[in-house]
């Protein structure tokens, strides 16, 4: 995969019951070829999830460099990882999903990339919705944010 030239599947898509995985796939594709443009692989997001399972970067990456195809990557993934039920699985999928940044200073930050991206979307206030609304993919309208000044 060329991430120079496309961007890698969105963090909502899902391979053995995560979320993220597809796309964390894509970027350490793209790193083993060298083509990984501007992101970054284990980037915060993959480190959360390589957490969760108990996997290092290092052993997922060898894992795609032997692993030609999603499938194999998924069964190594399913294998490899920590037992989780299916309700904790979708549990952390849902709390991946709708993470926002957790200070005042993270706030500063993603406040920048999404005015840069877009200033009119001040409901944004989720790390995935801020990679989809990047990546060009379409983000729904969200309700207007309960805390007052981290618009």
């Amino acid at each position: 995969m060329d991430l120079r030239t496309t961007v890698p599947r969105s963090v909502r898509e899902q391979l053995a019951g995560y979320v993220h995985l597809p796309r964390m796939i894509d970027k350490c594709r793209a790193v083993l070829a060298g083509t990984q443009g501007e992101y970054i692989y284990p980037c915060p997001m993959d480190k959360r999830l390589l957490e969760l399972v108990g996997i290092t970067p290092e052993q997922f990456q060898e894992a795609v460099r032997t692993h030609p195809t999603d499938e194999a990557v998924a069964d190594w993934f399913r294998k490899a990882a920590a037992p989780h039920s299916r309700e904790e699985i979708e549990a952390w999928n849902e709390g991946f999903l709708t993470r926002e940044p957790d200070d005042d200073e993270k706030w500063e930050y993603f406040k920048q990339l999404r005015d840069a991206i877009d200033p009119t979307r001040t409901d944004i206030r989720a790390w995935a919705d801020l990679l989809d609304l990047d990546e060009r993919r379409p983000v729904p309208r969200r309700p207007a944010p309960a805390a007052p000044g981290r618009q």
